[in-house]
């Protein structure tokens, strides 16, 4: 009998207990490896929405410090041989999709001896992606040298991928409205023609937020300035130059 007893100590788990136990153990594995594939997935989500918002934010950053430093200029060289400029601020109404040209004092100068100014030509559109037809990019154009045709030229980068929509308005002091449209070269329009606007408001919307939703960002931009500079001219220069752009359409 006391034999009997200490075999029963010895004897080891039965199939069924195996079975049962593996089960259990394959029904813990699989509950934690959902937990950390959850937090994983969530993890990657919240880094590509953060990623959209740091993008677009940083996109309205930099349009904010270049258009503050927008302008006009009356003046032109003196030299006959030297190349004549054309200063616009022209803002183009496209629905969601609009478009902004305007000379500004924003260029940076990365290289040591070049023969560079501040001075630039900048744009600011949307355009579709070469590799993807469904998808819109923000896209900036920077000339160094202000020319004839300040809507033109230049190289073009992405500012911001999977645009939904860029839409642009401008304030008139004048009469404290917001315009659609700016366009500094039309002599039609008394409000606008050889002027800045007081403020650019900038609603840009990107895809790809929380749950497919659209991440709608928006900011206001003081201009500095909003008269043509005129500095080392006399009023004798700024009328004939002012005649000369009515002559020639505006400046067109």
């Amino acid at each position: 009998m006391i034999a009997r007893r200490a075999h029963a100590h010895e004897r080891g788990m039965t199939l069924l207990e195996i079975l049962v136990s593996i089960a259990v153990l394959a029904m813990v594995s699989t509950l934690i490896y959902g937990a950390f594939d959850g937090m994983q997935r969530a993890r990657n989500g919240i880094s590509r929405i953060d990623e959209r918002y740091h993008q677009g934010r940083q996109a309205l950053t930099r349009m904010s410090r270049e258009l503050q430093s927008a302008y006009l200029s009356f003046q032109q060289p003196q030299l006959l041989n030297a190349s004549a400029r054309t200063f616009i601020f022209l803002g183009t109404d496209s629905g969601q999709n609009d478009r902004v040209d305007f000379t500004s004092f924003s260029h940076r100068r990365l290289l040591r001896n070049v023969h560079e100014s501040d001075q630039n030509e900048l744009s600011y559109f949307v355009g579709r992606d070469p590799d993807k037809n469904d998808k819109y990019d923000l896209l900036r154009r920077e000339q160094k040298e202000v020319d004839l045709e300040p809507t033109k030229g230049g190289a073009v980068m992405v500012l911001c991928e999977d645009v939904a929509g860029f839409d642009v308005q401008y304030l008139e002091p004048l009469n404290d409205t917001w315009l659609d449209a700016w366009d500094s070269s039309q002599m039609a329009s008394t409000y606008t023609w050889n002027r800045l606007p007081l403020q650019v408001r900038i609603r840009l919307t990107l895809r790809g937020g929380e749950g497919d939703q659209p991440i709608k960002l928006m900011t206001k931009v003081s201009l500095g300035m909003q008269s043509p500079l005129t500095f080392g001219m006399t009023k004798q220069q700024i009328s004939q130059y002012q005649s000369q752009l009515q002559r020639s359409g505006g400046g067109k």
